[in-house]
């Protein structure tokens, strides 16, 4: 995409129908939509039923599950290796910062794999699963819909380092996180457009505490915060303790997938510390959130974008990896 501004503004995009057929033509590294419609004809479909009972019964699940698939995405690439558990083998990444008492949707996906591997065993990767209901998720709740590459295979290992390292987190600087996104060989309008999934779920009163009572070591709250917000988190963020009350990133409309998460920063209302940078830190980004802001559509080709090149982070293809019959653990791990 083309990091001129004015040229992003005034909509250098391609059509959705165009960037499929693009997609079609040149596979993302071996992935392509229509990998599965021959070995496994109902594959997606059967995702997208199971993932919509999931939100039907908690809206929030579906915020969690494009979380699953970003928090798999940016350690060793959309792999599959976030769904490991513990093994003599392994040490899971549920156990890293980021993930720790957070990171859910798990019987979500054991559901999903037990339905695919009933209609076509040791066919559909656990890693495609992830990707494929992160855009039934999106789309389920109001947001666009994409096709979604297909084709990774599961990893053979797990990295706590990486979770621990490589995943943006709520208090980084806007350069911490826009190097994270670098090295993943994702840019600025991804850095923006993916921040917008925070248009759902929730987030604990740990991730944004410093915010409120302590932002830059002088006891003080962030003055980039609307006050009257501020005090109104502070009734169910103390302190100490609470850490894992749970409050909207998006408190105007926290079940619908829109643009109001950057309305919210512009009103000075973003959650979190790593939202509110990308206004106040960098003309760049500041120029993409109001920019967001005023054109929801804009906004969802982006995000739509932004979500293929995230789902297409160093895949395994091929022969490298396995497909897993059971997310949690390897094939030859009994």
């Amino acid at each position: 995409m083309a990091n001129s501004m004015g040229c992003l503004i005034l909509l250098c995009l391609v059509s959705p129908l165009l960037l499929a057929s693009a997609v079609n033509a040149h596979p993302w590294g071996g992935l392509f939509p229509q990998f599965y419609d021959h070995s496994c004809p109902k594959a997606k479909e059967i995702v997208q039923s199971i993932v919509a009972q999931a939100v039907a019964k908690e809206t929030r699940m579906a915020a969690s599950l494009v979380r699953l698939h970003f928090h798999d995405c940016f350690v060793k690439g959309c792999d599959a290796s976030v769904l490991l558990d513990n093994s003599s083998s392994i040490v899971s990444e549920k156990g890293s910062n980021p993930n720790k008492n957070s990171l859910r949707g798990f019987e979500v996906v054991d559901q999903i794999k037990a339905a695919l591997e009933a209609a076509c065993p040791g066919t559909v990767s656990c890693a495609d699963i992830l990707a494929l209901a992160a855009r039934d998720s999106t789309s389920l709740v109001g947001g666009p819909y994409w096709d979604v590459p297909l084709g990774r295979r599961d990893s053979l290992g797990a990295s706590i380092q990486g979770s621990n390292n490589d995943i943006p987190a709520p208090n980084n600087t806007l350069p911490t996180i826009i190097t994270k996104f670098k090295r993943q060989g994702l840019n600025v309008v991804d850095v923006v457009a993916l921040s917008g999934g925070h248009t759902i779920g929730m987030s604990r009163c740990t991730s944004f505490r410093q915010r409120l009572y302590n932002q830059t070591g002088n006891g003080m709250a962030d003055s980039t915060l609307d006050v009257s917000y501020a005090a109104q988190l502070r009734q169910g963020c103390p302190r100490s303790g609470g850490d894992n009350n749970l409050f909207p990133l998006d408190f105007a409309t926290p079940a619908k997938f829109d643009n109001f998460y950057y309305k919210n920063i512009l009103a000075g209302k973003g959650l979190l510390s790593s939202d509110e940078v990308l206004l106040t830190k960098s003309a760049e980004t500041a120029a993409l959130v109001k920019a967001y802001a005023a054109d929801v559509n804009l906004f969802f080709q982006h995000f739509a974008q932004s979500m293929v090149n995230m789902g297409n982070i160093s895949p395994l293809t091929g022969s490298q990896g396995e497909i897993r019959k059971n997310c949690r653990r390897l094939n030859n791990d009994h």
